[in-house]
Order: structure tokens, then sequence, then C-alpha cells
């Protein structure tokens, strides 16, 4: 198993992943230097020369690209899915200006192209095993089955609940005895933003 990275290993490592996956070709020894303000090129040679004793990379010291990411793969099956970090009022409420980035996922986990990542904030819905800091994939829809997870908006608030139908009404059941549920008047600014396809968790916020 590789032996763990020192923090500045990681960066260099996650770097040298970003690149590549960006560029197709690795970053010089003198770019990865002005990267990380780092004025030595014998500093990061030792840097890259303690990623590959440690098995993350194979490099060819003679060379000012010659770094190979093990293991790693530059897959055609791949698809950025856009971030959002908030919503806006009234329609649409998925704006460009609002996507905090994107998370490159298989395709084969994906059941169309218009799917989107929201973050969950909260414990609303940890009977249905979501929970606070999840990542949830949505599937745009304009309607749900009862008893479907979805993402809706209530104003310019995002919400995740169990939809249900009473009395000709849509009411928004959490999943925590703790909360109440949303029963959506015929006048408020309310839309479903879709299904919820998909629950992803990390076991770590790690940072860049």
């Amino acid at each position: 198993m590789p032996e763990q990275l020192t923090s500045t290993e990681r960066k260099v490592y996650h770097f040298l992943l970003d690149f590549l996956s960006e560029h197709t070709y690795q970053p010089s020894i003198r770019e990865i230097g002005r990267t990380f303000e780092i004025k030595s090129t014998k500093t990061v040679s030792e840097i890259l020369q303690s990623l590959a004793n440690k098995g993350y990379i194979e490099r060819d010291p003679s060379r000012s690209r010659g770094v190979r990411l093990k293991g790693f793969e530059i897959s055609r099956r791949t698809q950025p899915v856009p971030y959002y970090g908030k919503i806006a009022a009234g329609e649409p409420a998925l704006l460009p200006e609002n996507q905090e980035g994107f998370i490159t996922m298989d395709r084969r986990f994906l059941p169309r192209e218009d799917v989107f990542f929201m973050r969950i904030k909260g414990d609303s819905m940890i009977g249905r095993g979501i929970h606070d800091g999840d990542y949830i994939l949505v599937l745009p829809a304009p309607r749900a089955d009862d008893g479907a997870i979805v993402a809706a908006r209530l104003g310019d608030e995002a919400t995740v609940k169990t939809i249900t139908y009473r009395d000709g009404g849509v009411v928004l059941v959490p999943a925590n005895p703790a909360d109440r549920e949303i029963a959506v008047g015929p006048d408020e600014d309310f839309s479903l933003l879709g299904t919820v396809c998909g629950v992803f968790r990390p076991f770590s916020e790690v940072s860049q």
C-alpha cells in the first residue's frame, strides 16, 4: 500500500492529476515550482522522487516532463456534472453563475446528461440515509411520483424531502421526527427541481 503523503506532496500530486486531465501532458519541473513558489528545481525534483518512492508516480529524472501517474487513465467515459451552491428565486432556478464547479463522474452512473449535484445541509432526511454534507445527484423533472425523494425550491431556498400529494396539494415530508412537514400553499413560489437519483458521501473533506 502506498505510504501517506505529506501536505506538500499531496498538493503536488493533486496538481499533477489535475494538470494532466486538463492538458493531456505533464507539467515541467519549472511549472510545478512556479505554481507552488518553489524556487529550487532540486527541491521540486526531490518532491517528485519522494512521490515515486512512495509508489504514486514513476519518473524519468532525465526528462523535464518525465512523470507517469501510476494507475491514472484519461477516460473517455466521464462527464463533468455541475455542482450548485445556491439557487435563484423564480425560473430558471439553476443559473450558470451559481455553479460552484463540476464533479467528474463515470457516465455509467448518470441516467441523463442534464443531471446536477447539490449539497445537503442539515439532517432532515437522515431517516432515508441522506446526511448533512452529502452530495445528491438530481435528475431534473417537472413532476415526481408520490413517495419519491425530491429536490425542490421554495423561493430562493432549496430543500430535499419526500414528496406526497394530499387534498390536491403538495406536502414535503422530512425523514427526521425533529423536523416538520411543509405544506406548499397554492400561492407559494415553489417548483420541483427534480428527483434524487444518487447520494455521494465524502469520507472527509481534503483541502486542495
